[in-house]
């Protein structure tokens, strides 16, 4: 699979092109062999830790993101997240985020290291292109919540040292650089109103970098304000469209409008309390738990006010949520790449999976069922070529900017 992807394809004829129905469908054959062409690329997942909740493991306690999951799916590049969660922001709670970070950086090295004929460690777009080449998986290290760093803008030069290319300020959780579309209960709804003075500081950094900046889980005001400050074109790495399902974590037209007039791009995540609301028959399971563990009726989810459990009786309460939702399905996704990519076109729409945090849907429970997303694309009238941007010529595309934004 040499040679599938140029750069110059993605700034050029690719964006001459208008999306139109194909003449018919293709067969379930066809469909593979341009899977097969393409380049297919995961723009954020997360790193299971032994400590990592159950929940979040397949039915088996395997990855959705593991080498024999991304081989069987044709999955040729992926983001692995240097990831942590919300959590106290002293210098103990810092401490603890910046040993969990790092054990998921090491973890991400490893697994990069594990097989050397069969996966590489990718630190440029162009890596990615070189990798891909030779048939090797390409892995680039994300970051996300700066909550691990505290208030250390040195810290980005040392993750930029140890390979990380995307960054993410936010998860749930204001932090000292950024206000987060989740807030903590107990937190005000705006904390910075946006970036902080050292948010700011982080985004001509990062640009100065070459980092590529990732404005999902942000607030609507430090979303808009990163787009603004960025030099480059910014990604939401996994997020969904607000205007199908209202979701905190949803991006509003605004926010879609404003990647895209900075040349951004927009993944899609198979996250199904993004993608649908709950049916009556979920909404009932979630009142029942809730009165179990003694919480007021009310929509359930990660953060709804079951932080103030204790630890081992929120986690079970969280398992029991998360088997009692019922999953969105494959057309649920694509619905909301289909209106991204109505809204603000094809070249600015892809695809970022969130697998091993939680994410996966009724036929797209993890990267060995990628062809099927590609199958449905194709189905809904897509050309090869669009598909192909979707699934990773479009977020190459922003990686390559950030690099060429670089301040040498």
């Amino acid at each position: 699979m040499t040679g599938r992807w140029k750069a110059a394809l993605l700034v050029g004829a690719l964006f001459a092109m208008p999306m139109v129905a194909q003449a018919q469908a293709p067969t379930d054959a066809e469909a593979a062999a341009i899977h097969d062409r393409i380049l297919v690329l995961d723009s954020h997942a997360d790193v299971l830790l032994p400590s990592t909740p159950k929940r979040y493991y397949l039915p088996d306690g395997g990855s959705r993101a593991d080498l024999p999951h991304l081989e069987k799916g044709g999955v040729d590049a992926i983001v692995l997240a240097v990831a942590v969660g919300p959590g106290p922001r002293d210098a103990a709670g810092i401490a603890a985020a910046r040993r969990e970070a790092d054990e998921k950086l090491a973890r991400i090295k490893a697994f990069a290291a594990t097989a050397p004929d069969r996966v590489g460690l990718a630190r440029s777009a162009a890596d990615v292109e070189r990798l891909n080449g030779e048939g090797k998986i390409a892995v680039l290290i994300g970051f996300q919540n700066a909550r691990s760093i505290g208030k250390d803008l040195a810290q980005i030069d040392r993750l930029y040292a140890e390979g990380v290319r995307v960054f993410a300020f936010d998860h749930a959780g204001h932090n000292d650089f950024a206000d987060s579309s989740r807030p903590q209960t107990g937190e005000p709804l705006r904390e910075h109103g946006g970036l902080s003075a050292i948010g700011r500081e982080a985004v001509a950094k990062l640009n100065d970098l070459g980092v590529l900046i990732d404005v999902s889980q942000l607030s609507t005001e430090a979303l808009l304000q990163t787009v603004a400050l960025s030099r480059i074109p910014v990604v939401a790495t996994h997020s969904a469209a607000r205007a199908l399902i209202e979701n905190g974590r949803n991006l509003s037209d605004a926010e879609l409008d404003a990647i895209k007039a900075k040349g951004g791009v927009v993944q899609v995540t198979p996250f199904t309390s993004y993608l649908t609301l709950p049916n009556g028959e979920s909404l009932a399971r979630f009142a029942a738990i809730r009165a179990k563990y003694g919480l007021a009726a009310g929509y359930a989810s990660t953060y709804d006010g079951s932080e103030a459990l204790p630890k081992a009786k929120r986690s079970a309460y969280l398992d029991e949520i998360s088997a009692a939702r019922t999953k969105a399905s494959l057309a649920d996704f694509v619905n909301h790449i289909d209106y991204i990519a109505k809204r603000i076109g094809w070249q600015h729409v892809g695809i970022g999976t969130d697998f091993d945090h939680g994410a996966g849907v009724i036929g797209f429970d993890s990267a060995a069922e990628a062809p099927n997303v590609t199958r449905e694309l194709l189905r809904r009238g897509y050309s090869e070529a669009q598909v192909a941007a979707i699934w990773g010529g479009n977020f190459l595309r922003v990686l390559g900017a950030a690099e060429v934004g670089r301040k040498r």
